[in-house]
């Protein structure tokens, strides 16, 4: 649901990732396909599944920096057969399903409406990766803002304020446009700039910018002292990161999601904002920061 960055990986996108030699040799039925979107954590994400797989004897290529929709297209069919994705992503863009849901009845809605579609969302992860706009912490202070109320009241009271989007937040149903009706304002169309997600809080930090629009789980937040401002109304759903695989390719290993749920359950907002950090702000390379993560944990 978030930054790109390529400069840092490279040829990382449709190659398989190197690992140290595998601590377990049990055989697996097939070889399975890791996909992965075109954003920081993602790339991790990515990055980190197919290290940790592979350490347990699955024969794996890895797939990512690809656009959610193609993505998801992918794994529909069977191009792809595992991925992370959020369950507020599944619920609005994939199933069109618009009702306020709290974060349980979400994952169980995805989970039901998915699986007549032959995938099956493991258990979710206490990472929540929704979006999220923030301001410089002095500009906001100064301009008294610290909720999407307060920013629609300044908009309101006629200051001019510049918003930093992704395409994707620009046009999807739970972006801009539903968030600006559910708290009555807008920015205006030549106050929006558009831009590749890794760039929009760099555009803050550098004022070009007032406001941009950003994930909850971005490590550059704290890095840049910024401000997040508080979603006073619940306008943005639930988006759990939780793995997701076809039921051909669980059927084919059954201990796929014993593997993977054990993986789902060390992650959380905290954890993924200091994974992220570690690529974003200290320019680590992904894979590493993966390897060392599962390394933390005798993943590997």
């Amino acid at each position: 649901m978030r930054q790109s960055l390529l400069p840092l990986i490279g040829g990382l996108a449709l190659a398989s990732t190197l690992v140290s030699p595998l601590t377990s040799t049990a055989a697996h039925a097939e070889d399975i396909t890791v996909g992965g979107k075109n954003f920081t954590e993602q790339l991790i994400l990515s990055s980190m599944t197919t290290q940790y797989l592979q350490a347990h004897g699955y024969e794996v290529d890895q797939r990512a920096g690809m656009g959610t929709t193609v993505l998801r297209r992918a794994q529909e069919s069977g191009q792809v057969d595992l991925y992370w994705e959020y369950t507020g992503t599944s619920l609005i863009s994939y199933n069109k399903v618009t009702e306020d849901l709290s974060p349980e009845a979400t994952y169980a809605r995805v989970k039901e409406l998915d699986a007549e579609k032959g995938l099956i969302w493991l258990e979710p992860s206490e990472a929540n990766n929704t979006y999220a706009l923030a301001m410089r912490k002095d500009d906001a202070e100064a301009r008294g803002i610290a909720t999407i109320s307060d920013l629609a009241d300044v908009i309101n009271g006629g200051q001019e304020l510049v918003l930093a989007s992704n395409a994707t937040f620009y046009s999807r149903d739970d972006g801009l446009r539903p968030m600006q009706e559910t708290y009555g304002f807008e920015f205006g169309r030549r106050n929006v700039k558009r831009m590749d997600q890794g760039l929009t809080l760099t555009s803050l930090d550098q004022e070009e910018v007032d406001v941009a629009m950003t994930t909850a789980t971005n490590g550059r937040i704290p890095a840049l002292d910024l401000t997040v401002l508080e979603d006073d109304k619940n306008f943005f759903p639930d988006y759990a990161l939780t793995p997701v695989v076809r039921e051909e390719t669980l059927e084919a290993n059954p201990d796929l999601d014993e593997r993977m749920n054990a993986l789902s359950a060390l992650l959380d907002d905290s954890t993924m904002a200091r994974l992220n950090a570690k690529v974003d702000v200290d320019k680590q390379p992904v894979e590493k920061v993966a390897e060392r993560f599962l390394e933390e944990h005798d993943l590997l």
